[in-house]
């Protein structure tokens, strides 16, 4: 029984291990924050890793992700990799104990992968490897330490020499408390200033736009006022958010250039100051995301600030041949967007800098971003934005175009049921159907509506606002007890009659007609 005691005992030293494993990668974390506090403030090794992870997860996880978090995708994927680092730390940890030095080894390696995503990123400096460089020393070392303060500690619990192995343990203990709770202030403190010192909310909340030289005229009757739809414009607040970008980029507008190359004859590069100069308009277009299903809520209207992406254009002069504008984000993101589409007198192709009556917010591309009606978001919509490069087709690939999805992209002509909702009853007697519907670019003609197995009722629409924006619509309907099927469908001013078809949204947007259940008390 006596012989036996050690052993357990040693088995249960396994927990602090992992722990040790755990704090280690904590060091190794706070570590390199602080350097990318000090020399490369977008050196973050955690958000290196999950923009990677963005770049190289297949088209079927990001569409699941965007499907079932929605703007929530980006908290979850950075709470999913703490799990996993936590899960790899205490692995790392547990075999740096028993098999010295592969624990240690391994944080190198993991270290070493973050360093080549860290490195690898558009917006990397030149000092970008540093902090995790200084990273993988710290948790390496911290690691090598606590795992052979375990050694000892069970190696004296082998012997008659309690003294030793209770100094043993003192030693674990008090050097992975110190580690840990350096690990949390250091890396959390550097966390915090890095987002305070690279913050420019402050700078948004000061800046006072020009006012624009063209309002948006909203006609009478463009807004029907039924509870439950959709507002003609979506509040900031609510707009739908998609992109790539694993944090919001902070860019000083004293700071922000825009580059016009590629196959031009003369090269731009213009200031924010400079495009305010070239005077506002008020724009009121529809964005629709290619991952919006049939029924979905990634569409929005709003009211946006900007100028003529074909004004800049034609300043670069594009050279005969240019079919398409690849745009550049800040974070790296690429859309192709057609060169006829942004040169096009009678499209409203604009770089926003105001949504509904302020800057941008920092997440919807502050200082600027691109809008383009009747092309969906990932082939136009570019937030952040920093370049214009004048190409073609043949020669450049945007972001989504390898990863599955067209590289053309014209939105669908769509309708939505926005009220009665699937998951609440309504009473029986005189309701209101009602939601919204687009054709940007073309514009509504009408809404039909079915109930059950019934002939197609012709909806009221609202006034629209003008062709690139969606329309409101209802249908009066006196409401039985039970369950009902209510379908709709969208007709453009062309004559054309959305799509029954059901199809995913890859390569270049979903197809079909949205029909839902409406319970009846």
């Amino acid at each position: 029984m006596h012989a036996k005691k050690p052993s357990i005992r040693g088995r249960r030293i396994w927990p602090f291990a992992a722990a040790a494993g755990v704090v280690s990668a904590g060091a190794f974390l706070a570590a390199a924050e602080l350097v990318a506090l000090i020399v490369a403030r977008e050196a973050s090794p955690i958000l290196a890793v999950g923009s990677f992870v963005i770049d190289i997860v297949p088209r079927w996880a990001k569409e699941f992700a965007i499907e079932t978090f929605g703007s929530n995708d980006k908290p979850f994927l950075l709470l999913s990799l703490a799990v996993a680092v936590v899960v790899a730390a205490a692995v790392a940890g547990v075999i740096e104990y028993v098999r010295p030095p592969l624990g240690a080894a391994l944080i190198v390696v993991a270290g070493a992968l973050s360093v080549v995503a860290t490195v690898t990123r558009s917006s990397a400096g030149a000092l970008a490897s540093l902090p995790g460089i200084v990273g993988i020393i710290v948790g390496a070392t911290l690691l090598y330490l606590t795992a052979r303060r375990l050694r000892a500690w069970r190696d004296h619990l082998r012997e008659p020499d309690a003294a030793s192995a209770a100094i043993d343990r003192r030693g674990f203990f008090r050097l992975t408390a110190i580690a840990g709770a350096a690990a949390l202030v250091v890396g959390v403190g550097a966390r915090v200033a890095n987002a305070a010192t690279s913050s420019v909310t402050a700078l948004r909340a000061a800046l006072k736009l020009p006012a624009p030289g063209k309002k948006v005229i909203v006609p009478a009757g463009a807004e029907l006022r039924i509870p439950g739809i959709s507002p003609l414009f979506t509040p900031n607040k609510d707009f739908y958010r998609v992109d790539t970008a694993l944090t919001v980029p902070s860019i000083d507008p004293a700071t922000w250039r825009l580059k016009i190359g590629g196959m031009v004859d003369k090269p731009v590069e213009i200031g924010f100051d400079e495009l305010l100069r070239m005077g506002l308009d008020e724009y009121a277009i529809t964005l629709t995301c290619v991952s919006n299903e049939v029924g979905g809520n990634l569409a929005g209207t709003a009211k946006w600030l900007g100028i003529p992406v074909r004004d800049l254009l034609r300043t670069a002069s594009p050279t005969s041949g240019a079919d398409m504008v690849l745009s550049r984000s800040m974070d790296g993101f690429t859309a192709s967007t057609p060169l006829s589409s942004l040169t096009d007198p009678k499209l409203d192709a604009i770089l926003a800098v105001g949504m509904n009556g302020e800057p941008l917010p920092l997440e919807h591309g502050f200082p600027v971003r691109m809008i383009v009606p009747g092309l969906y978001g990932y082939v136009s919509a570019t937030k952040w934005l920093t370049e214009l490069k004048v190409t073609t087709f043949a020669a450049d690939q945007a972001y989504w175009t390898p990863r599955g999805y067209s590289a053309k992209a014209p939105i669908k002509l769509s309708s939505r049921i926005d009220t009665p909702r699937l998951d609440k009853s309504i009473p029986q007697g005189a309701t209101k159907i009602a939601g919204v519907a687009w054709a940007q670019t073309v514009g509504i003609g009408r809404v039909d509506v079915r109930i059950d197995q019934g002939d197609w009722q012709r909806a009221t629409l609202s006034t629209a606002v003008d062709d690139d924006t969606w329309v409101q619509w209802f249908l009066d309907w006196t409401a039985e007890s039970g369950t009902h099927y209510v379908t709709v469908r969208a007709t453009d001013k062309n004559g054309k009659v959305q799509d029954d078809q059901r199809r995913p949204i890859a390569p270049n947007g979903s197809t079909g007609l949205q029909r839902t259940l409406i319970s009846v008390a």
